[in-house]
């Protein structure tokens, strides 16, 4: 049945209105997303982490301007949204974020989007069979996906050999990395899990703390304080960037965080003007790649005799789900640091926590406290017979004192 002309779009029974986050970046918008609120995104080949952060914050639906399948490799975000029932609404085009704001009333209706009774666009509601195909469409192109990936990674290793083996760029810090285990922590796959495995490492090897852009936050919500963070600050809260500027506190031994501003190859650091804004202190450091790929290069050329990965990319898989061609920099520097280098997930596996006195006294208590329970509840044949060695053994110790 045709609908009249100027006649309303109406609302499907039971689409609920609900509040739009809107960002063309989903990573500066996962952290803004409540229970129930629809992400607008301009996202191509939506990869794991974002998709696993929009899951856990609780968004309702998912309205993509880009395609979230692309075909050049088999991304896994979709999969994880469909997977945890959230709408995937794609391919609605660039025009949709100007057209729903933060914070307007949208619903979904099939592949339609409305702001109210408003049509602000119409793209593919992505199904699970849909996603199927696109992803098999995606196999079937990695080959020439790892020839470019292979090409990208030989170009850059002639382009930036004074940075990878020669440090050219890296700043000075406060810090003294020299000989001391220094743990990495990206907000990539399952860092909330790493970092609770890691608990014990932490406390007994008081690694150097560092975060990569949201990372900080990371390490502030699992309750520790970051001693570097590094990073093109586009992820990182405010609160943990004003760290640098609290200065050393008196109780403490332990350094202020430091802040270091990563600057790409063509001398551009798109988080100055924020930092600058905020007036903490930073140093900039140019590097090859991404934040990541700097955080490890910069703790291998300051003389890390360890350095423990949190969250980040270990394998090509997920080098490729990040999308990027720079993730051959990260390839590369794997190679480069690779001696010290140890993943989170296997740290558990291979350290073994060391028994403090102090819990070695606390099980003593432990047991004697559950002897005398015992000898409490049994019979008063074995109570006596307690008394009675109790007693006896005074007596030898206070013969024995006679004697000499």
């Amino acid at each position: 049945m045709r609908r009249r002309p100027g006649r309303r779009p109406t609302r499907r029974p039971g689409a609920t209105p609900a509040i739009a986050r809107v960002d063309a970046r989903t990573k500066r918008l996962v952290p803004r997303v409540r229970l129930g609120d629809v992400a607008v995104i301009d996202h191509e080949d939506l990869d794991r982490v974002s998709a696993e952060g929009l899951v856990g914050a609780g968004a309702s639906a998912i309205v993509n301007a880009a395609r979230s399948i692309s075909g050049r490799y088999p991304n896994l975000g979709p999969q994880l949204l469909l997977a945890a029932g959230i709408p995937l609404i794609d391919g609605v085009g660039p025009l949709l974020l100007q057209k729903v704001r933060e914070g307007d009333l949208v619903h979904v209706d099939g592949d339609r989007v409305y702001v109210g009774d408003r049509l602000v666009g119409v793209g593919v509601r992505q199904t699970r069979e849909s996603v199927r195909r696109a992803m098999a469409e995606a196999h079937a192109s990695l080959a020439d996906r790892f020839e470019s990936f292979a090409r990208n990674t030989v170009d850059l290793m002639q382009q930036e050999r004074d940075v990878l083996f020669g440090g050219e760029g890296l700043p000075e810090l406060a810090h003294d990395l020299t000989g001391r285990p220094v743990l990495v922590v990206v907000r990539g796959y399952r860092y909330k899990e790493d970092l609770a495995v890691l608990r014990p490492y932490i406390r007994n090897a008081r690694p150097v703390l560092v975060g990569v852009d949201g990372g900080a936050d990371a390490l502030l919500e699992a309750g520790y304080r970051p001693d570097l963070i590094v990073g093109d600050m586009d992820s990182v809260s405010d609160g943990a960037l004003r760290l640098a500027g609290e200065g050393p506190r008196r109780w403490s031994r332990r350094k202020p965080t430091e802040i270091v501003l990563h600057a790409y190859a063509d001398g551009g650091a798109p988080g100055r003007e924020r930092l600058d804004s905020l007036g903490v202190p930073y140093t900039v450091g140019r590097a090859m790649g991404t934040s990541e790929d700097a955080a490890f290069l910069l703790a291998h050329q300051k003389g890390a005799d360890l350095i423990v990965a949190v969250g980040s990319h270990g394998n090509l898989p997920e080098f490729l789900d990040k999308g990027r061609d720079g993730m051959s920099s990260t390839f590369l520097i794997r190679l480069r640091v690779g001696e010290i280098l140890m993943d989170a997930k296997g740290v558990s596996r291979v350290y073994a926590p060391r028994l403090h006195a102090r819990d070695t006294v606390l099980m003593v208590l432990a047991a004697a406290v559950a002897i005398g329970v015992v000898i409490a509840i049994a019979s008063p044949a074995l109570r006596l017979f307690v008394i009675q060695l109790f007693e006896r053994f005074r007596q030898f110790v206070f013969d024995l004192k006679e004697l000499l």
